[in-house]
C-alpha cells in the first residue's frame, strides 16, 4: 500500500534530467521518498511549498569535494557548507584511506544529513597530513585499500587518484596510478583521476591507463596542466572521451579557468560532472563556494542550461551506482530536491586567475532532504501551505 502524501512541492518549472522533466509540475512526497509527479496539484490541505519564481531540480550531486568533519587536512562540514547549496549527496575525493576509514564512517558519513560517499584513497592515511598523502610509497598498500573498500560497501563507489606532484612528492606516478588500478580492478570501481602535465608525463600515455567511465577532474584548469593547445583539444583528450572515459570540472583554489573553459566548449567539448572540490581553505577567503555557482559559471563560459543540470544530478549519479535512483524525480526516488532562484540580471562571476564572464547567477534557496526541508532561505519567494 502507497505511503500517505506527507508534503506537496510545486513549481512552474520542475525539472528532471533523467525522466526529460521540463515544465509545471507538483511532486509528491511521503516516508522520505518521491511518490508522485503530477501537472497539478491535488485538492488537499496537505502542507505544500509552492515556489513562485524558483526552478526545482533533483537534489545535486557533488562527484569531488573534501566532506570530513575531522581527521582531514582539507574537510568540511557538509551539513554547513554544502547542504544549504542544494547539495544532497556528495562523494569525498580521498579523504580517507584504510587507517582513517573507520574514524570517517563514524564522525561524517553517520553524522552526516547530507548523504557522504567516498573515493578511497589507495594511500593508508587518506588526506590526514600536509604532506602529499602518496609521498610514501609504503602507504600505497593494495591489499588494505581493498579491505577498506569491502568494508565501506555502497558507501564506497570510486578509487581517488591524483598524481600531481604535490600528491606524489618524488614517487613515481607510474607505479601509484598502477597500485589505484589494482584496487579498481579488483572492486571493480571507477578511478576518480587527477593528472600529471603532460610535460611531465605524456596524456597518450596517461589516457592509454584509464578505462571507460573512470572520470579526469580538474579538466579545465590552466595550470599545472591545460588540456588545451591552442584553440583545440589535445587529441589524446578528445580521444579518451570518446572511448568512454568522463571528465569532471572542479571548481577548487586553482581549478577553472574561463579561458580554457571557454575555448574548450566552444570545441565541442563538455564536461560530463560539474563539481566544486570544495575545501577547508576556500572557507576564508570571502568568496561565494557552492555547486549552483559554479554552475552558473560554467553557463557564462557557452554550456547550455540542459547540459550543466544534467552534469549535476543525473550524470554524476550514473557514476556513483547506487541502489537508490539519486539524482532524478522519479516515483520511488529519495525526496531530495533544490529550489534554485535567478538573478533577474547578469552578474559579474570570477576565476581564481581574475578573468571575468557575464551570467545570470543561480541561487539557492531551499533544500529538501530524505523528504525534510533543512534549509529554506529568507528570500526565497514561496507560498507556504502549513497542516491543516
Amino acid at each position: 500500500m502507497a505511503c500517505p502524501t506527507e508534503l506537496l512541492i510545486q513549481s512552474e518549472r520542475v525539472i528532471c534530467s533523467a525522466s526529460k522533466q521540463d515544465g509545471p509540475a507538483c511532486i509528491a512526497v511521503a516516508n522520505g521518498k518521491i511518490v508522485d509527479v503530477s501537472p497539478a496539484p491535488p485538492e488537499t490541505n496537505l502542507p505544500r511549498l509552492r515556489f513562485l519564481d524558483a526552478l526545482v531540480l533533483p537534489g545535486l550531486v557533488d562527484v569531488h569535494a573534501h566532506p570530513a568533519c575531522q581527521g582531514s587536512v582539507w574537510g568540511i562540514d557538509p551539513d554547513e557548507h554544502m547542504l544549504p547549496g542544494g547539495v544532497t549527496t556528495v562523494m569525498s575525493q580521498g579523504d580517507a584511506g584504510a587507517d582513517n576509514w573507520q574514524d570517517y564512517q563514524r564522525h561524517t558519513i553517520r553524522r552526516s544529513q547530507t548523504r557522504v560517499l567516498m573515493a578511497m584513497n589507495p594511500s593508508a592515511i587518506g588526506e590526514s597530513t600536509s604532506s602529499g598523502c602518496f609521498e610514501r610509497l609504503d602507504d600505497v598498500d593494495v591489499e588494505r585499500c581493498i579491505a577498506a573498500i569491502a568494508d565501506g560497501g555502497e558507501h564506497v563507489p570510486a578509487v581517488s587518484v591524483n598524481v600531481s606532484r604535490a600528491c606524489c612528492g618524488d614517487s613515481d606516478p607510474r607505479e601509484i596510478l598502477q597500485r589505484a588500478l589494482q584496487v579498481a580492478g579488483e572492486t571493480k570501481l571507477p578511478l576518480l583521476y587527477g593528472m600529471r602535465p603532460a610535460e611531465e608525463w605524456s596524456f597518450e600515455e596517461q589516457m592509454s591507463f584509464l578505462r571507460p567511465g573512470d572520470l579526469v577532474t580538474y579538466c579545465f584548469r590552466s595550470e599545472p596542466h591545460n588540456i588545451m593547445v591552442g584553440a583545440r583539444v589535445h587529441p589524446a583528450i578528445r580521444a579518451a572521451q570518446q572511448r568512454g572515459i568522463l571528465f569532471d570540472v572542479t571548481d577548487g583554489a586553482t581549478t577553472l579557468d574561463f579561458e580554457v573553459a571557454r575555448t574548450a566548449i566552444a570545441d565541442d567539448f563538455l564536461p560530463d560532472t560539474i563539481s566544486t572540490d570544495l575545501h577547508r581553505k576556500q572557507l576564508a577567503d570571502g568568496k561565494t563556494h557552492s555547486l549552483p555557482h559554479t554552475m552558473s559559471k560554467l553557463r557564462a563560459a557557452g554550456m547550455e542550461v540542459a547540459d550543466v543540470f544534467a552534469a549535476v544530478t543525473s550524470r554524476p549519479a550514473a557514476i556513483l551506482q547506487r541502489p537508490e535512483p539519486l539524482g532524478s524525480l522519479e516515483p520511488g526516488a529519495p525526496a531530495d530536491l533544490v529550489a534554485l532562484q535567478t538573478s533577474a540580471e547578469p552578474v559579474t562571476l570570477s576565476d581564481v586567475y581574475g578573468n571575468q564572464l557575464q551570467g545570470f547567477q543561480w541561487v539557492p534557496v531551499c533544500t529538501v532532504r530524505n523528504g525534510r526541508v533543512v534549509y529554506l532561505s529568507d528570500d526565497a519567494r514561496v507560498d507556504q501551505q502549513p497542516a491543516g
